[in-house]
């Protein structure tokens, strides 16, 4: 044999092993957090002040758009286009309603939110802690 076939080789083998994640890399948690509000991607949970909180996937998937950017605006049918992958034709009201609902289960006085917050006439943003 050649060693420097041998070695050609083993580093083939080690470069697709690392290439579909069998480093370890993957174990690692995707955990993001804004003030007492925490969502981990990888668990798919979510928590304020460390209680559990129980999602529908839209809810979760528009909480976790705006925790992956927090202060930055979002507006509606951006949030609907980047939520539900469809273009936004009038769907202002379904995102309104989805917020609605996903803040009544993270915040404490819903109309008074410090998580989510409305820019008026822009859209949705998550708020920096």
């Amino acid at each position: 044999f050649s060693p420097l076939e041998l070695v050609a080789r083993v580093k083939s083998q080690l470069r697709r092993y690392n290439q579909l994640g069998g480093s370890g890399q993957g174990e690692r948690e995707t955990v993001y957090e804004v003030g007492g509000l925490k969502i981990n991607d990888d668990l798919k949970e979510v928590t304020v002040d460390g209680e559990p909180v129980k999602l529908t996937p839209i809810e979760y998937n528009i909480l976790l758009l705006l925790m992956k950017n927090p202060g930055r605006v979002f507006s509606t049918s951006q949030i609907y286009e980047l939520v539900w992958n469809d273009p936004s034709l009038g769907s202002e009201n379904t995102v309104a309603v989805h917020i609605r609902h996903l803040r009544e289960k993270i915040e404490i006085d819903p109309a008074n939110p410090r998580y989510i917050k409305v820019v008026w006439g822009l859209g949705y943003k998550m708020e920096k802690f």
